[in-house]
């Protein structure tokens, strides 16, 4: 089941995508926004697979909205100006609704969150571990061995026991191997996996017994650990 949340400034809009929805079984919309505001206060405390978005609204477009989300789910953009569709597809949407639409346009597009929500579920299975060189031989690494990950210099520094080991790679390369929804970069030179945090603040967390600092440019990383502990 696809959880989900809808946001239009308009009740109307938000009366025909409550009845779309209820006619598509794997679809479950948890609630509706006529306010951003309130919207983002819910996206903090739930979690949310799939949000239809208005992009032009009073106070904030629906392009802000997305953008300033810390933890995004995916997104449908709705508008009826399909001058905006172009700048919709930058930030990734799953698809782009002019209105008004039609039912079977609208299931059009939720089937395609459905088939991707599924294609990452796969992958998320299958990624269990990955291979690094390590002193000219590839080595396999169990993801859920992985304490912290260090960058030093040219290399990074994997803390797996009982012997950390090193490899010539980029930290970014390190976190383009890695499953997103373990694994975050905390600060220029540390990636951390989520489910081994064992305490936190604003300035720094502790893993394996070692404390990391959070980097000043990585400020929603307090917010993602907190909706982690809910």
């Amino acid at each position: 089941m696809i959880q989900c949340i809808a946001i239009d400034d308009e009740p109307l809009a938000l009366q025909l995508i409550k009845q779309y929805c209820q006619k598509i079984p794997f679809l479950n919309l948890q609630k509706v926004f006529t306010n951003p505001d309130e919207a983002m206060s819910y996206l903090l405390e739930n979690t949310i697979d799939l949000l239809f978005l208005d992009i032009q609204m009073p106070d904030i477009t629906g392009i802000q909205f997305y953008k300033s989300l810390s933890k995004k789910p995916l997104v449908i953009f709705t508008t009826a100006y399909k001058d905006f569709a172009i700048e919709g597809f930058n930030v990734d949407a799953i698809d782009y609704l002019l209105k008004p639409f039609e039912y079977d346009r609208f299931l059009k597009a939720t089937y395609k969150a459905k088939e991707y929500i599924e294609f990452l579920s796969s992958q998320e299975l299958q990624l269990n571990s990955i291979y690094i060189k390590v002193n000219y031989e590839m080595m396999k690494i169990n993801l859920k061995d992985i304490d912290l990950i260090e960058a030093l210099d040219d290399y990074i520094k994997i803390y797996i026991k009982p012997i950390p080991v090193l490899t010539l790679m980029t930290l970014k390369a390190m976190l383009d191997k890695l499953p997103p929804k373990e694994f975050i970069r905390v600060h220029r030179s540390y990636i951390v996996p989520l489910q081994k945090v064992e305490k936190f603040n604003k300035n720094k967390l502790t893993v394996a017994g070692k404390d990391v600092p959070i980097g000043g440019s990585y400020t929603d990383v307090y917010d993602l650990l907190i909706s982690t502990t809910k």
